[in-house]
């Protein structure tokens, strides 16, 4: 300026050499400016300002405590200024209008709970490891910049940050935007319409592809971070708070070599989550059997050993008499002292590998029992076990284990509990809350179910409405019961003796199996006093001209052994099952039939045994002779308590019995309906089967039924007959299992039949005897009427002079 105007009277040339030497000095004062300035920001501490909160003047506006807030927010490497202006420069996305409200959705909706942030980050990072992998088969040199496929869980938990970093493919700078803002390009409009309009299955579909698992990450956290680097591009940094996110190249450089860090930013109230014993609690639940390593950031402590003398020998002077070095360590060694510190390094954490991926050839029993064990926690070995692969509509690999011991709890419905079956979807744990996966009677199995048809995604909160686990279901209960069916004769004695109950539950439970779980019964039986019988082994012994199957239930086997109905058929020599479980005769009652040969219950009516013509020729002229007793029985003596009185082929010993109808309840069923809480209830149902007349079958052959015949047809009124007809029908309901409507009048009938047998009066009462005068009596003592205002109980009077003298004694402790 100075030359232009021509002021100061200076030659031209000196001034042009000042205003070069001025413009340099300038240049080299901003440089080291700037240059202070980096070196400043590189020395900042990592750590947020524990003032950062506070000010001098006081509180400040939101919106700074928004920026310093934004500022705390950094990566290792990069500074927080550095990180400020990378986002600035960063290329900046904005989501649809309506993200917070999927957000909102597809986090408060669809995850139960948070935990499961850790299970889907972990599972995205098995596929990316899977990718690379797949892809190193027809290109060897893409595993070179990192040669490990491994997955690693960091918490700092001084800045409030978890990393889960994987090895595995990463992604470019396009597929981070692509991949990671599928959301913002899905169309939410779309999405939230036929999310409204359709049922819940299809919910599940369209959650499915928008692929938002990756977003659980936000039930933790309040911001997340994406540190990926792609052998096809440099490092790239994506970071979002939900609500749009940035993109831009990470200044470090290629730190990761291969692979993808996700850092989560965790949330005041999600802290739990940066426990290294909770993060290896639901790694071992979830990610136990993925693939690849996990390993956890831990720490442990180790004792250490150190010379005590080490420290003096510094001190002494190095020049020694040689001779008397050798005879002081002669003497005594140096003294040893332990020093416990606490050391942090990488730890396994998924130890245990899927042995279902393995051939069953290939498996030894030791490692089976091993596995069962540490999925099961159970001590025990496990009885049996099948290890299959299942192919067709659905395909899944599977092992299964009976417990050698049952569950205490095992017949407890009023218990929820979780399904014994682990579900795994490409070995990423799913869920064990399926109910239904199993029928109630087979909850007792124990196993796991792993298949890569089953879609890995949200919807797995809610899988159990998949078709697919039906089909699996049918599959696994297929297999079960094959299992059972081909288990030696010890073994199975052992399984039957723990789960015999909820197999026959079982029959009438699942219609769809009912004959194969036929096979696998057993009953006691009249061909032998201790073994138990198959049906099959009954059907083979059974003679050319039986055609059914017989049984009869009770409460124990010698009752069902002495009960009236089996006489003739224990006679005959015809073998009988006994069911002496409660539960055996629901179970019989809904199996028709097994082998062809139908099923007969000896109490009830409708038996038919194989007799010659003599034999018929004989039944019916006696039935011909006892018509009129027979009538006489329905219409007079037992009016209105049977439904009618019939000659029995059933009976040999005993003069009668209370058959029930074919579709009636025996006198064992009418005692278990009784016992059932909801009894009480007014059941119509219940209420008609109890009052069913019942048929009263009388032998012929029975002295006292002879008698009351030739009373009956010389006197229909004779009221001897008509007394013991009464007592014998209430003597056949005790003896056929039924109970007495009215065990009073049954016990005077019994008076009367005594005094009759011992030639007695039967209107003779005992005999009176004269009471006491009332003045002999000792006078009963009369109460004052207490006062309720001012009572006080023996114990409370008692307690209160215990006290008095507990004081008593501590005041003499005192003075003494």
């Amino acid at each position: 300026l100075f030359i232009k105007v021509g002021m100061w009277n200076v030659p031209k040339q000196l001034w042009l050499i000042l205003a070069v030497a001025l413009a340099v000095a300038i240049v080299e004062c901003n440089f080291a400016s700037a240059n202070d300035k980096v070196k400043d920001d590189n020395d900042a501490s990592p750590s947020v300002d524990p003032n950062l909160g506070k000010h001098k003047e006081g509180s400040r506006t939101d919106d700074e405590t928004i920026q310093r807030e934004e500022e705390a927010i950094k990566l290792d490497g990069i500074s927080v200024s550095q990180m400020k202006e990378l986002r600035q420069k960063a290329e900046h996305h904005t989501f649809q209008a309506e993200v917070d409200r999927m957000m909102k959705l597809i986090i408060n909706s669809l995850y139960k709970n948070k935990e499961i942030f850790l299970r889907e980050l972990i599972s995205n990072a098995s596929d990316a490891l899977d990718k690379i992998r797949l892809l190193s088969l027809t290109d060897p040199q893409a595993m070179e910049t990192k040669p490990e496929l491994s997955i690693r869980i960091k918490a700092d938990k001084e800045n409030n940050v978890l990393h889960i970093t994987d090895t595995g493919i990463g992604m470019t700078k396009a597929e981070l935007i692509g991949n990671l803002g599928t959301i913002a390009r899905s169309g939410t409009s779309q999405f939230f319409k036929k999310f409204s309009e359709a049922s819940p299955q299809e919910q599940q579909d369209l959650i499915g592809q928008f692929g938002v698992g990756f977003y659980s990450s936000f039930l933790v956290a309040d911001r997340v971070v994406v540190t990926s680097k792609h052998n096809n591009d440099t490092q790239h940094i994506w970071e979002s708070d939900a609500g749009s996110f940035n993109v831009f190249e990470d200044p470090r450089g290629n730190e990761l070599g291969r692979g993808t860090t996700v850092t989560l930013h965790i949330k005041e109230e999600s802290q739990n989550f940066l426990e290294p014993n909770t993060l290896e609690e639901l790694v071992k639940k979830y990610s136990q059997f993925i693939n690849f390593n996990i390993y956890l950031w831990k720490s442990k402590t180790v004792d250490v050993e150190e010379s005590a003398e080490e420290e003096e020998k510094k001190e002494e002077s190095p020049v020694e008499d040689e001779e008397g070095k050798v005879e002081e360590a002669a003497q005594e060694k140096p003294k040893k002292k332990k020093e416990t510190k606490t050391v942090w390094d990488w730890e396994l954490v998924n130890d245990t590998k899927p042995i279902w991926l393995r051939k069953a050839a290939d498996i030894e029993e030791k490692e089976y029992q091993e596995f069962y064990k540490s999925l099961t926690k159970d001590y025990s070995s496990a009885l049996a076990y099948t290890h299959f692969q299942a192919e067709g509509e659905v395909s899944f690999k599977s092992i299964l284990f009976i417990p050698e011991r049952a569950p205490s709890d095992l017949y407890r419905e009023s218990i929820k509990r979780n399904s014994n079956i682990k579900l795994y979807v490409r070995r990423v744990f799913i869920s064990d809350e399926f109910e239904d996966f199993m029928p109630k009677y087979l909850a007792f199995i124990k196993g796991i179910v792993d298949s890569d048809d089953l879609p890995l995604n949200v919807s797995r909160e809610t899988l159990q409405q998949n078709k697919l686990i039906k089909v699996i279901r049918k599959k696994l209960v297929r297999k079960v019961l094959d299992l059972l069916k081909k288990l030696p004769k010890e073994k199975f004695e052992k399984f039957w003796k723990e789960y015999s109950t909820v197999i026959k539950m079982g029959v009438f439970e699942d219609p769809g199996n009912r004959q194969r779980l036929s096979k696998l019964l057993r009953f006691q039986s009249s061909n032998h006093p201790s073994d138990l019988t198959s049906l099959a082994e009954y059907v083979e012994r059974m003679g050319e001209r039986q055609k059914v199957i017989y049984y009869m239930a009770g409460t124990s086997r010698k009752e069902v052994e002495s009960s009236p109905f089996v006489e003739r058929l224990l006679k005959k020599g015809i073998e009988v099952l006994y069911l002496v479980d409660p539960v055996d005769e629901y179970c019989m009652n809904s199996l028709p039939e097994f082998d062809n040969k139908k099923f007969q219950n000896v109490a009830k009516e409708g038996l038919s045994l194989e007799m010659s013509e003599k034999s018929k020729q004989r039944i019916a002229d006696l039935e011909n002779d006892f018509s009129e007793t027979l009538k006489w029985l329905k219409e007079d003596a037992l009016k209105d308590k049977i439904e009618k009185a019939v000659l029995s082929q059933r009976l040999t010993k005993s003069p009668c019995a209370l058959v029930a109808s074919a579709w009636g309840w025996s006198g064992n069923m009418e005692r278990l309906m009784r016992s059932q809480t909801y009894s009480k209830s007014q059941d119509p149902t219940q209420e008609y089967y109890m009052k069913e007349k019942k048929v009263f079958e009388i032998n012929p052959y029975h002295p006292v039924i002879k008698a009351i015949k030739q009373r009956v047809d010389e006197d229909k009124s004779d009221p001897l007959a008509l007394s013991v007809a009464r007592l014998l029908y209430d003597a056949a309901t005790l003896r056929s299992g039924y109970l007495l409507k009215d065990s009073a009048d049954f016990a005077d009938r019994i008076d009367v039949m005594l005094k009759s047998a011992l030639n007695l009066n039967p209107d003779e009462g005992a005999e009176e005897i004269e009471e006491d005068a009332e003045e002999d009596l000792p006078p009963i003592p009369k109460e004052e009427p207490i006062d309720l205002d001012t009572y006080v109980p023996h114990f409370v009077k008692d307690d209160e002079k215990t006290k008095k003298e507990e004081e008593s004694k501590k005041e003499e402790h005192n003075e003494l």
